[in-house]
């Protein structure tokens, strides 16, 4: 019996997962705007040249959120979105379902230069 419930759980949770990354928004483009805020260290940006799909409810705004920008990998993405503003190629950005940085705006999961 014991078996049969963590089994149940464990595939509720494998399913949740699986919503969560399918729902996620992504949109292909060149990076428009970049802000970055002294107050309490914002990094959001903006892309043109295609609209974004399969944003989250809570994502009403056009711009991107970095999730975390004190983290390795966040200093990474504003990185990677310095090297694609100033070199104009396209940048794939793709969410994580979540607004979770700042209420009106999709948290990034991944970007790809392209």
């Amino acid at each position: 019996m014991n078996r049969m419930i963590k089994a149940k759980w464990a595939f509720a949770v494998l399913l949740a997962l699986s919503c969560v990354s399918a729902n996620a928004g992504s949109q292909v483009g060149k990076v428009t705007g970049l802000l970055v805020r002294a107050t309490d260290g914002l990094v959001y940006f903006e892309i043109e040249g295609g609209v974004a799909s399969d944003k989250p409810a809570c994502a009403t705004k056009t711009y991107w959120m970095i999730r975390d920008e004190n983290s390795e990998v966040g200093k990474k993405q504003y990185a990677m979105l310095l090297a694609a503003q100033a070199s104009g190629r396209e940048l794939a950005v793709r969410g994580m379902n979540t607004c979770n940085r700042w209420g009106d705006g999709e948290d990034v999961n991944w970007l790809q230069l392209r």
